[in-house]
């Protein structure tokens, strides 16, 4: 029997082959040709079939060399690429890996833009400037891992609107020294409908122990406050981390900030309607007693609690303001301080006839102490209003009104500790 050829003829003229020699020979070399190919392949997918990389010869492939040239820092923007609803308070650039170099934040509209600041060690950088809800913003980023090796973060982003947000404007302010009646007062600006929810994110603590308790008027108000009155020289302070909490259909907070304020002296002053005087007391010793003159028959007086909210050099009062029509309107009522947000206020009087002080009412419902014009002079008005602060806790007695109501001004002393306490949402 014939044999089958595995290996080239080496003669040096070809020679001649049967029909079956010739088909055998042409199938040796479409198998042999078809192990070249497979081996061709796999080096051209990117190694050998044993997986190893020679490469250059001298250990590194050319994959190797371009991961290597890639950073190892990771940059963080808080507000995601494309986002819609950004907080406005949490805006903040994080590195790992390496430190930061630059960041740049600008409003994409205007282009202006918002100053920040970079951490010492150039692990962060946050805005130092105002960051405004419903604003457009672009950050860019860069930086350098311990290698020397250079990484970029670029994000845009919308912050959260105002008609998709709530905030609520409070009292006292950070850093404020205040009398022993101020209560801490949120009034929101849009009707909160998930009062628990809200107000669990906003405590309030005072050195001195007293427990704090917080009591809703209506919707849009929540007020904080203790049994009694805070204790003088106590420090309160009040967190609020309201950003992101939903206190309502499709509002959020956008607040988050810790305020602190400090109280003063214990000063209670008492008006006697009765004896048109009014008593006052510091740390519970008498200092002084000054004539007044408050509300007249037609006008009288509130009885009950009130707080200084406000305090003013010189202010106007215009009676079209409190519904007694064009009765008075006075542009430079000296040494005025507001006791209820209705128009009460306990001020100077430079304008009235005779000497009513000390005798008689005669007020439209204030509470007037002697003064002269210019708010110049040492006169009684000028001493309670210089040793007065905001909080301070005036209470009038023997009026032939009712109580003022404890939502009038900064006034919930006036209502019974276990319905204060029935007023809470947590």
């Amino acid at each position: 029997m014939e044999q089958p050829v595995t290996s080239p003829d080496t003669a040096a003229q070809p020679q001649s082959r049967t029909p079956q020699q010739l088909r055998v020979r042409r199938r040796a070399f479409a198998a042999a040709s078809a192990l070249l190919l497979g081996a061709l392949t796999l080096t051209a997918c990117g190694g050998s079939a044993s997986g190893s990389d020679k490469g250059d010869g001298k250990g590194k492939g050319g994959d190797s060399a371009a991961a290597a040239d890639i950073s190892t820092l990771k940059i963080t923007i808080s507000a995601k690429n494309g986002s819609t609803n950004a907080s406005i308070n949490s805006t903040a650039v994080t590195a790992q890996g390496g430190r930061l170099s630059q960041v740049t934040m600008t409003e994409t509209q205007s282009g202006k833009a918002v100053a920040g600041a970079l951490a010492a060690d150039g692990l962060s950088w946050k805005p130092t400037g105002k960051v405004e809800r419903g604003t457009q913003y672009k950050i860019m980023a860069t930086g350098k891992d311990d290698k020397g090796r250079a990484a970029t973060e670029n994000s845009a982003f919308t912050t959260v609107s105002s008609k998709d947000s709530f905030i609520g404007t409070y009292t006292p302010d950070n850093g404020a020294t205040v009398g022993v009646g101020m209560p801490v007062s949120f009034d929101f600006n849009k009707p909160i409908t998930d009062k628990k929810a809200v107000q669990s994110h906003i405590t309030v603590s005072s050195s001195s122990g007293q427990q704090v308790v917080g009591h809703w008027f209506g919707s849009q108000r929540l007020d904080f406050r203790p049994q009694e009155y805070w204790k003088a020289g106590s420090k309160v302070t009040m967190k609020i981390e309201l950003d992101g909490v939903q206190g309502g259909k499709g509002i959020s907070g956008v607040q988050s900030k810790t305020v602190t304020f400090t109280i003063g002296r214990n000063q209670v002053s008492t008006v006697d309607a009765g004896t048109q005087q009014m008593t006052v007391r510091q740390d519970g010793r008498t200092v002084k007693t000054i004539p007044v003159s408050t509300g007249s028959a037609e006008h009288t007086t509130y009885n009950g609690q009130m707080v200084i909210s406000e305090k003013f050099t010189e202010t106007r009062m215009n009676s079209a303001t409190v519904d007694f029509g064009g009765e008075y309107d006075i542009k430079d009522v000296p040494h005025a301080m507001r006791l209820s947000q209705s128009g009460t206020f306990l001020h100077g009087n430079y304008w009235y006839k005779g000497d009513p002080f000390g005798n008689a009412g005669t007020s439209h419902g204030c509470v007037g102490l002697r003064d002269v014009r210019g708010a110049q002079g040492d006169t009684p008005a000028k001493w309670f209003f210089d040793h007065s602060l905001i909080g301070d806790v005036v209470t009038v007695k023997g009026s032939p009104d009712k109580t003022i109501a404890p939502d009038n001004g900064l006034n919930g002393w006036n209502m019974a500790w276990s319905e204060w306490q029935a007023g809470s949402a947590v």
